[in-house]
Order: structure tokens, then C-alpha cells, then sequence
């Protein structure tokens, strides 16, 4: 089931990757890229190398984000690859030649490390005008479990202020559209620098959750409780949600293509379906912080 929270923590710091498991994230994505200076890349690819290695049975997803630079992105790859990965954090794509490389380089990886071919995920971000042109592509590309929207690198190529929202909202549809179409995961939405407003930060996931987010990166584990608690099915949203297609059901037993609820509205296949995608979701958050 697709990770509610993604918590990003600097890949040269190794007292913070030590504790990352502790945060309540679903899944943790150890950071060679914009987390890392210039100067500490090689430290932090060691320390994220002796990181990966230490693990035992991770009780959350774990994710590397890799350098863009094809100077850096193979000794990345070198470094990460291996049984506990469940994938890489694509940064700055700009075309899908750019994940095919990228999927060729995991292939020679995974076969070095005796991994099943094709098993470790993609996890592309769109913060480039081009990759925002190119995000149908990107979306079916080999390997793409999900994609993310990053907006502060977007806004900044675009001339877009990135508190600016609702410039945003029809970019983060393109993403959400290309996602469902090419069937995998609803994509992550954008980071946020706010730590300390919580209520402002959960009211912004409520946004981004019903534009068709399922998930958030955090950039400070204060976010992670609230990415958690928002994008989890509330216990009468998945009681309704289950009314809803035990009466749908029922009506296809009986021969009916719809029927009419308790409050008076018609529930059909489209209905049924929404109702049946949140309690898979409230299913893959059972257990969960």
C-alpha cells in the first residue's frame, strides 16, 4: 500500500538516519542531493551506504534520493543498491531517456548484488518545465511506482512564487492525471518549509489529498503526524464507505445497475469505486502510526 508520509533526512548526517526509523514515517528517503553539500556527497553516499547495510527488517519503506548529475548518479547507485532498497528518488527529470538510464543502471545493480531484476522502484520528481511537459511519459516509464511534484524547483524555473497555491493547482492535476492514466500510485505532493503551523500545514494536505494525493514528503518530523492523520480514511468515512458498496452490491445481486441511499442519493459504479479506493486505503493503513 502507498506510503502516507515520506520523511527526507540528510544522507550525511548519520545521528539523524539512526533515528529516522523512530518518526512515524511510512517510508524514509535518505537524501545525496539538495540535503548534501557539494563537498560532503562522497561522505554522505558512505554513510548512507553503512546505513542501508546496518538495517534489520525496516518497519518503513526506504528510499534514497540520488543525484541528477550522471557524474554522481552512478557511485549512487553503487553505494545503495541493495536487499532492504525499495527503490530511488529521481530528481529533476526532464525526459524519459533520463529513466531509462537510470533503469538500465539499477538492471546492472541488482544483478551485482543477485536482486531480482526489475524489482527495485522509480520515484520520479517534476520540478522541471520539460519534465512537466513530459510527466504522461514519465508516469509509464519502466519501474515508475509514483511521481512528485516538486514546486519549489518548478516555481523558480517557471517564475512562479511557490506560495502561490493556486497557480499550482493545474499543474498538480497534470500529475495527478498522468498518474491514474498510466495506473500507478497517486503522487506525492509538494514539500513544505512549515514546521510550526501545523493546523495550516494539515488544512493544505486536506487540499492536496482531495486534488488526488495520496502522500506527502516531510521535511522535518513534526509534519509526519499530520501527513499520517490526514491522509488516513476517518473511522466514519470508511463505516459509510463500506455502507455504501454492501447497498451497490446488493442492488447488482438483485439485478440493479444503482440505488438510491439513506440520505437519497444515487450510488452507481462510479460511486462504489470511490468508496471501494478508500477502504483499500483505510485497509493499507491498518497498523500504521
Amino acid at each position: 500500500m502507498t506510503a502516507r508520509s515520506y520523511l527526507f533526512v540528510p544522507g550525511d548526517q548519520s545521528d539523524k538516519l539512526a533515528k529516522a526509523g523512530e518518526r512515524g514515517a511510512d517510508a524514509v528517503i535518505a537524501d545525496l542531493e539538495d540535503a548534501v553539500a557539494p563537498a560532503r556527497k562522497r561522505l554522505a553516499r558512505d554513510t548512507v551506504g553503512s546505513w542501508l547495510a546496518g538495517l534489520v527488517d525496516p518497519a518503513f519503506e526506504v528510499w534514497v534520493r540520488v543525484n541528477h548529475s550522471a557524474a554522481l548518479l552512478e557511485d549512487d547507485l553503487a553505494a545503495v543498491v541493495g536487499p532492504h532498497l525499495e527503490g530511488v528518488m529521481v530528481p529533476k527529470v526532464r525526459t524519459v531517456d533520463e529513466l531509462l538510464a537510470v533503469d538500465d543502471l539499477l538492471g546492472r545493480r541488482e544483478s551485482l548484488a543477485g536482486l531480482p531484476l526489475g524489482g527495485l522502484k522509480l520515484l520520479p520528481i517534476v520540478e522541471t518545465a520539460r519534465g512537466l511537459l513530459a510527466v504522461n511519459d514519465l508516469a509509464g516509464a519502466p519501474r515508475v511506482h509514483q511521481l512528485m511534484i516538486g514546486e519549489f524547483d518548478l516555481g523558480a524555473e517557471l517564475g512562479v512564487d511557490p506560495s502561490n497555491e493556486a497557480a499550482f493547482v493545474p499543474l498538480r492535476l497534470q500529475v495527478v492525471v498522468a498518474s491514474s492514466a498510466a495506473g500507478i500510485e497517486p503522487p506525492l505532493g509538494p514539500v513544505s518549509p512549515d514546521y510550526q503551523d501545523l493546523e495550516s500545514l494539515g488544512e493544505e494536505t486536506r487540499r492536496l489529498a482531495r486534488l488526488g494525493f495520496g502522500s506527502r514528503p516531510a521535511i522535518h518530523p513534526a509534519q509526519v503526524a499530520v501527513f499520517n492523520q490526514v491522509l488516513t480514511p476517518a473511522p466514519e468515512e470508511v463505516e459509510r464507505a463500506g455502507h455504501l458498496v454492501e447497498l451497490y452490491d446488493r442492488a447488482l445481486a438483485e439485478g440493479k445497475g444503482a440505488v438510491t441511499d439513506d440520505d437519497g442519493h444515487m450510488v452507481d459504479e462510479a460511486v462504489a469505486k470511490v468508496a471501494r479506493r478508500l477502504l483499500d486505503k483505510a485497509r493499507g493503513s491498518a497498523g500504521r502510526p
